[in-house]
C-alpha cells in the first residue's frame, strides 16, 4: 500500500509496508526514544571495538609495540601516576595494569557509544571522532621510545577508517526502509533509527555479531603475535658460572614455623613498574650504553655482558609503595656483572654524583654514586634464582642495588646508564612527589598467624621476616596483648643484604589476641614506631595482627 502525506505531516514508519501520519515533533520524539539511543550506543561500542581490534592487530603485525591501547594507558600513567600510584596498588595490587587497560578499553567504547548516538543527526560525527581517536593513539604510540612515528601513523591510518566505516554501516542497517528500498521521508537526513523491519533486524544482528566477533578475534591474535618468548630464545646459550657463588643458609625450621621462604620463588616475586605491557626485548639486538660524565663512553651487547666475570648475590628488594606488613618485597639470588666493573671501564669523572639509568620504555631513576662503596652488592643482573631473568622482571638485564627502594635503583629492561651531577636530572618519580633519595627503612612483618585467623590452643609459632638490606638485623621482638617485649629467634642469613627470618613459640590461650613486632638493625637503631604512609620515602610503623584462639 502506498503511503500518503499532506503538507503538514510526515511519514512515520510503523511496520513493514505501513505508514502513519505524524508531526515533526512526534518524529523528533521517536528519534530521541530510549530504544533508538540504546541501539545507537550498541553500534558505537561495536565500532570502537573494530577500531581497537584492527589497531591491536596491525601493531602486533608490524612490531609497533606497545599498541595504541597500551600506549594511551602509559601516557595516563605518566600524567597521573603521582596522584594515583598508591590508590591503584592498594585497590588492585599487582593487577593494577590489567585494570588500567580494561578501563582504557571501557572508556573508548563509551566514547564510541556517545559518538554513534550523536551520529543519528550528524552523519559526519563518527569519522571526525575516530580521526581524533586515531591521532591521539598515534601520538601516544610515537611518544613511547619503543615505537617510531611512521608505524604509529600506519596503525592509525588503518584503524580509523575501519572503526568509522563499521559504525556508519551498522547505523544504516539499523534505519528502516520503505518497500521500495528508499529511506522514508521521516528518516531522510535525520537518521533516527526507529524500529527496523524483521529483515533489517536480522541483517543488523548478523553484521553486528560478525564485526564484534571479528574485532575480538583480531585482539586475541594480536596478543598471540606480540607475546613471543624472548627469554626462551636466549636460553639455549646457558648461563656462565659466577666467580663468586652465594651460599644459602638452612632455613627449614623457620619456614616450617610459617615464616616466608628465605629465597622468594620467581613466580611469587612482586612486580611493580609503569610498563602496562611487559617489554619483549630481543637479546641479539639489545645493548647497554654507558655515558655522561665518563672518560670512555661505550656500549655493550648481551653476549659480551655474559662473557665478563660474574658474581652471585642474595639481595632483598622492596617497592617503596609497600605498606607496613604488606608483600611488595622479596629476596632472590641475583647473578650478573658488578656495576663497578663497567663504571671502571668507562672511567667515571670526579664531577659525577649520580648514577642515572633508563629502561627501554623510557622509565628512569637515579641514586647517589656514593652508595657504591664496594661493600653493598650493585650489579647489572641477568639471572634470578639460577635462571635467566623472566621478561616481567627485566630481561635481558636489570639493575640490582642493595639497600635502596626500587623506584630509585631497580631499573628493569635496562637500556642506558648515564653519570650526571646530583642536580643534573631527576628520575621518573621525583617530579611526582617522591623523595630523590630512597634508602630502605628498617621493617618487620608477621607472617603467622594472619589477621583474622582462628588458632588452635596450645603451643603455637609466631613467625615472620625483618629486613634492612645493606645494614642487617640484630634483634626482633614481639609483644602479645600489650605485654613485655619478647626476644625472637633469628635465622641464619647469607649476608646483611637480605631479610632475616624470625620465630617464637607461644602457648596460645582461648580468646582474642593481638601481636605486634619490632626490629633493631645491626647498628643498634630501633624500628620507627610512628605510622607513616609510603609517600614520599617509604612507610613506617609497627606491624600488628589480631586473631582468635578457639576455646
Amino acid at each position: 500500500m502506498a503511503a500518503m502525506t499532506d503538507q503538514q505531516g510526515a511519514i512515520e514508519v510503523d511496520a513493514p509496508g505501513t505508514a502513519t501520519d505524524a508531526s515533526p515533533r512526534e518524529v523528533s520524539s521517536r528519534e530521541a526514544s530510549p530504544g533508538s539511543a540504546r541501539r545507537a550506543a550498541l553500534v558505537g561500542v561495536i565500532g570502537a571495538g573494530v577500531a581497537l581490534g584492527v589497531g591491536e592487530f596491525v601493531s602486533a603485525l608490524i612490531g609497533a609495540q606497545p599498541s595504541p591501547v597500551v600506549a594511551v594507558g602509559g601516557r595516563f600513567i605518566d600524567r597521573f601516576a603521582g596522584a594515583l600510584k598508591d590508590i591503584a596498588v592498594s585497590i588492585f595490587g599487582t593487577n593494577d595494569k590489567p585494570a588500567l587497560i580494561a578501563g582504557t578499553v571501557m572508556i573508548t567504547c563509551a566514547l564510541g557509544a556517545a559518538t554513534a548516538v550523536g551520529a543519528r543527526r550528524r552523519a559526519w560525527l563518527p569519522l571526525a571522532v575516530f580521526c581524533a581517536f586515531g591521532a591521539f593513539g598515534a601520538w601516544a604510540q610515537a611518544a613511547d621510545p619503543q615505537v617510531d612515528a611512521a608505524p604509529a601513523v600506519i596503525v592509525a591510518a588503518l584503524s580509523v577508517p575501519a572503526g568509522a566505516a563499521a559504525t556508519r554501516r551498522l547505523l544504516r542497517l539499523a534505519v528502516p526502509h520503505t518497500p521500495t528500498g528508499e529511506p522514508s521521508d521521516a528518516v531522510r537526513g535525520a537518521d533516527p533509527i526507529p524500529r527496523p523491519d524483521a529483515l533489517g533486524r536480522r541483517r543488523f544482528i548478523v553484521t553486528a555479531g560478525a564485526l564484534g566477533a571479528g574485532s575480538a578475534g583480531l585482539a586475541v591474535a594480536a596478543r598471540a603475535l606480540a607475546r613471543g618468548d624472548v627469554v626462551e630464545a636466549a636460553r639455549a646459550a646457558g648461563l656462565p658460572v659466577p666467580a663468586r657463588r652465594a651460599a644459602l643458609p638452612d632455613t627449614a625450621a623457620f619456614e616450617a614455623a610459617g615464616a616466608s621462604r628465605y629465597v622468594t620463588p620467581v613466580k611469587d616475586f612482586y612486580r611493580i613498574d609503569t610498563a602496562l605491557l611487559v617489554p619483549q626485548v630481543d637479546a641479539d639486538s639489545w645493548d647497554l650504553s654507558i655515558g655522561g660524565l665518563v672518560a670512555r663512553p661505550f656500549s655493550i651487547g648481551y653476549d659480551e655482558l655474559l662473557s665478563l666475570p660474574s658474581i652471585e648475590q642474595v639481595v632483598t628488594l622492596q617497592c617503596v609503595s609497600n605498606e607496613v606488613g604488606d608483600e611488595l618485597v622479596g629476596t632472590a639470588v641475583w647473578q650478573g656483572v658488578a656495576l663497578a666493573t663497567l663504571l671502571d671501564r668507562a672511567g667515571v669523572k670526579d664531577s659525577a654524583e649520580q648514577v642515572f639509568s633508563t629502561s627501554v620504555d623510557g622509565w628512569n631513576c637515579g641514586f647517589p654514586i656514593s652508595v657504591l662503596d664496594g661493600e653493598r652488592p650493585a650489579m647489572i643482573a641477568y639471572a634470578m634464582n639460577g635462571e635467566r631473568l623472566p621478561a616481567r622482571h627485566g630481561f635481558p638485564a636489570r639493575l640490582v642495588v642493595s639497600g635502596l627502594y626500587g623506584y630509585v635503583s631497580a631499573t628493569k629492561w635496562l637500556s642506558t646508564i648515564e653519570l650526571t651531577t646530583w642536580d643534573g636530572t631527576d628520575g621518573y618519580w621525583v617530579p611526582r612527589g617522591w623523595s630523590k633519595k630512597g634508602p630502605i627503612k628498617l621493617t618487620s612483618r608477621i607472617d603467622v598467624p594472619r589477621s583474622g585467623a582462628s588458632v588452635t590452643p596450645g603451643r603455637t609459632p609466631i613467625a615472620g621476616v625483618a629486613w634492612r638490606p645493606a645494614t642487617g638485623i640484630s634483634a626482633v621482638q614481639i609483644s602479645i596483648d600489650g605485654g613485655d617485649w619478647l626476644d625472637c629467634e633469628l635465622g641464619e642469613v647469607a649476608s646483611e643484604h637480605t631479610w632475616v627470618q624470625w620465630k617464637r613459640d607461644w602457648d596460645a590461650t582461648p580468646g582474642d589476641h593481638e601481636v605486634v613486632v619490632r626490629a633493631v638493625d645491626a647498628q643498634g637503631e630501633p624500628q620507627i614506631t610512628r605510622d607513616q604512609e609510603p609517600a614520599p620515602d617509604g612507610a613506617t610503623g609497627l606491624h600488628r595482627v589480631s586473631f582468635t584462639v578457639a576455646s
